[in-house]
């Protein structure tokens, strides 16, 4: 049996995992099996410099902090070797720093992640990360918003040409 040390450390362990989960936008789970070290260093200075937390739990202790959360169905892809990175803020983040190195080396894999309380496989975090981010979005938004003005203000000018009117100031 262990001892009680022992049981205090992987009881911290879970509550670390639990604290970092809960309220965050999202997290990746991840087999990390067949990554260099030399990889391995890169992707966790990335993942440090967006604010992601990555680590390596064991699979019982991620098991036991996803159940006292409600991740219960993340218990499924729980073997082998695996990593989890959480992302505070960004939902997109981590997805698309680990789909980068999963991209890279073939035995790396995206196994399973969480988005907004719920638990999504592998395709669901393949597409988040094929997702533009915040500053791309609202681009492409107000650029359609924009042309919608200007395509208002293109009839209104044709209107008052064929009105013999005045004509009004772009």
């Amino acid at each position: 049996m262990p001892s009680e040390k022992v049981l205090a450390q992987k009881q911290a362990q879970v509550d670390d995992l639990v604290n970092k989960m809960t309220g965050a936008a999202a997290g990746v789970l991840v087999n990390y099996t067949g990554i260099t070290v030399e990889d391995d260093t890169q992707l966790r200075k990335e993942l440090r410099e967006a604010g992601v937390s990555y680590k390596v739990y064991k699979n019982k202790l991620t098991e036991r902090a996803c159940e006292k959360i409600g991740f219960g169905a993340m218990a499924k892809y729980l073997e082998g070797m695996n990593a989890f990175a959480v992302s505070p803020t960004d939902p997109v983040i981590a997805a698309k720093i680990i789909k980068k190195y999963a991209d890279k080396v073939p035995t790396f894999e995206i196994k399973a992640g969480f988005v907004d309380g719920a638990v999504v496989d592998a395709n669901a975090v393949n597409a988040l990360a094929e997702t533009p981010n915040k500053e791309v979005l609202i681009g492409k938004m107000l650029g359609s918003m924009q042309s919608s003005l200007y395509a208002f203000v293109r009839v209104l000018q044709a209107k008052i040409d064929k009105d013999g009117g005045e004509a009004v100031a772009e």
